[in-house]
């Protein structure tokens, strides 16, 4: 059969190194481990809708400006499908929840939440691929989301507040979105997917940003810090960050990259310390160890079975189509 045959013989295409893609996972975890930081300083001066939604409607126009620059293809059908998946959770739910909840948490409240997400990424992922991951992989999961609710509970003075149920629901959202993307980097590439999950929320929100907007005018000009804490999760965290953490998942799967997201937690709580002056708590320290030790054991025991997310493959390579051989 020719070369130029229209067959669907695979092409191994080399992505590159493992320790090229946990470098790019770490840049993105770097990235993100700010967001809360970020978000908590633009959102009592911009509003957490504003901030939530706003910030994935400037980040569409990036995205929109890239994808042109670079002729990329439109997504299949079934890569629309995925799109949507993670345009919902990383790019509308898990944005505007978290603003909404960091309109009364601190950052290094919400830092300590947000551990939760490596495991909650592993299990939404293995129950995506129907895995059978160990009894350890199950009793951990439980234990770091345990030692979460009972943060909540001795913060909130015996009940969880509104604002760690939302955090929560945001944390599973992201989870979503993350394990989603992960394997569609795989064959679209972290930036296209990032990039086309934005613009296909466009919309939506840059909707939500006009109303809130003419519903709620800004009673002053906001101060350098929130407008400051604006760009950055609107460019960084809901757009550049995505860049590098997408493409380093899909280098060496969501089991090994995401043992790298545990650090987002001691990150976020040292730079809400160190931007916006707060405490932290003995209990913060503490249960923060507790997340990630439980994350990284379960990451641990699910790799340990074999529960892959996107390329089942061990090496450096995927064998890829043609035709999205030539786009790489």
């Amino acid at each position: 059969m020719k070369e130029h045959d229209n067959v669907t013989v695979a092409r191994t295409v080399t992505l590159s190194s493992p320790r090229l893609g946990l470098i790019l996972t770490a840049l993105g975890i770097l990235a993100f481990s700010l967001s809360f930081t970020a978000t908590r300083a633009a959102v009592h001066e911009l509003g957490p809708i504003t901030v939530g939604a706003g910030r994935g409607a400037v980040a569409a126009i990036l995205a929109a400006a890239y994808l042109r620059l670079t002729k990329a293809r439109l997504p299949t059908r079934s890569e629309w499908r995925s799109l949507l998946v993670v345009a919902i959770g990383v790019v509308v739910g898990s944005p505007i929840l978290s603003a909404v909840a960091l309109l009364s948490l601190p950052a290094s409240h919400g830092s300590v939440i947000i551990g939760l997400a490596p495991t909650m990424t592993a299990v939404v992922a293995t129950l995506r691929d129907k895995g059978r991951p160990s009894v350890v992989f199950w009793l951990a999961s439980i234990a770091g989301t345990a030692a979460v609710v009972a943060f909540g509970l001795r913060t909130g003075h015996g009940r969880l507040g509104s604002s760690d149920l939302v955090m929560l629901v945001s944390v599973v959202l992201v989870a979503v979105g993350y394990a989603e993307g992960g394997r569609l980097s795989v064959t679209m590439g972290g930036a296209r997917v990032v990039s086309w999950a934005l613009v296909l929320s466009f919309p939506l929100t840059a909707s939500i940003t006009t109303w809130e907007l003419t519903t709620h005018p800004l009673h002053a000009v906001p101060s350098a810090a929130a407008l400051g804490g604006f760009a950055y999760v609107s460019a960084v965290s809901m757009f550049l960050g995505f860049f590098a953490y997408y493409q380093g998942l899909a280098m060496v799967g969501v089991a090994k990259a995401s043992q790298l997201q545990l650090l987002q937690v001691p990150l976020g709580a040292l730079w809400s310390a160190l931007l916006l002056g707060e405490r932290i708590s003995l209990s913060i320290v503490a249960t923060s160890v507790v997340v990630v030790a439980c994350a990284a054991i379960a990451q641990r025991s699910r790799a340990s079975v074999g529960a892959k997310v996107t390329s089942p493959l061990e090496d450096d390579t995927i064998a890829l189509p043609p035709a999205v051989a030539r786009m790489e």
